[in-house]
């Protein structure tokens, strides 16, 4: 899809409001994120999966480039859906055992979708005690104005909001920003690629930016989908329902959900193994030479 060059400009600033608390005390808001956590078993074995798969994804990845004289700092992106909030609730906990150091800063972007609840994220960060910052920036009039309402608006809207956080980590001195994507948006985004992108491509957990200066994390890469919506619903998150992108039928993403669901219903386990793909590649069984020197590939000349 072709954008033309009149795109906003993120480097203007925009109305921000900055929540109360400039620090964070990490165990009052671990204790205030689980304050209302249920106590079954079957709550608690999810939880403890996801939190074991986070800190696997950090530590395999190296995420966290925290050194002992300087921490890391993350923008943690706060959309207000289940992924986010898992998010932010996974990496307290985290950071409350011990297991990372970097500084953490809560950021919604509110695009003035229509009936947006503009205090439903900046009332629960403030029952945490969490640093955030809140950022308006009315990208819904942008997208809605140069996409006819036939276009799926996600590859616009997602490359808007993502130039208006690179500024903001930038002007909040933040080495990454931190996104909630799971195993299934990967295994999405591979399909997607793989059938009308041409390519071979996911989601992966660690990428620096063009630019070299701001890093996009995904500690929840390895988490299904499935396990987050049960601790969310089991957490009880003020769920922000997307009115953009989320508002349209037939999105070839939503064709890519079925079908793994599908997969996984007729295969149970099949996106584990996908999972596992992922992360096993071979490049001499592919077809890319800048991955696999085949020109240099020669058999032994000596056969005595």
């Amino acid at each position: 899809m072709h954008f033309d060059d009149t795109l906003p400009d993120t480097d203007k600033p925009t109305r921000t409001v900055r929540g109360a608390v400039t620090t964070l005390d990490v165990e009052k808001s671990f204790r205030a994120a689980y304050a209302n956590a249920p106590d079954g078993v079957s709550f608690k074995k999810i939880r403890k999966r996801l939190v074991r798969q986070a800190l696997e994804t950090v530590q395999t990845y190296g995420l966290d480039t925290s050194t002992r004289d300087k921490p890391a700092k993350w923008l943690i992106c706060l959309s207000g859906g289940k992924d986010s909030y898992a998010l932010l609730s996974i990496l307290l906990e985290l950071k409350y055992l011990g297991a990372i150091q970097a500084e953490l800063l809560a950021c919604n972007l509110d695009q003035v979708q229509p009936g947006f609840p503009k205090e439903t994220l900046p009332t629960y960060l403030d029952g945490l005690s969490m640093p955030y910052r809140i950022e308006t920036e009315d990208t819904y009039s942008i997208v809605t104005d140069k996409l006819p309402e036939t276009k799926t608006y996600c590859a616009l809207c997602s490359r808007l909001r993502r130039g208006i956080l690179y500024r903001i980590a930038r002007e909040e001195k933040c080495d990454a920003i931190v996104l909630g994507h799971h195993l299934d948006d990967a295994l999405e985004t591979f399909f997607m690629n793989l059938f009308h992108g041409g390519r071979l491509a996911a989601n992966p957990p660690k990428l620096l930016n063009d630019e070299g200066d701001v890093m996009v994390l995904r500690p929840l890469i390895r988490s299904e989908e499935a396990d987050i919506e049960k601790f969310a619903n089991g957490m009880g998150y003020p769920i922000i329902p997307c009115t953009l992108c989320g508002s349209q039928d037939g999105l070839q993403r939503m064709l890519m959900k079925q079908m793994l669901k599908d997969w996984e219903v007729k295969n149970p386990g099949r996106k584990a193994k996908m999972a596992h793909a992922l992360a096993t590649v071979r490049p001499s069984h592919l077809h890319d030479p800048a991955l696999f020197g085949f020109n240099d590939l020669l058999p032994e000349t000596d056969k005595s």
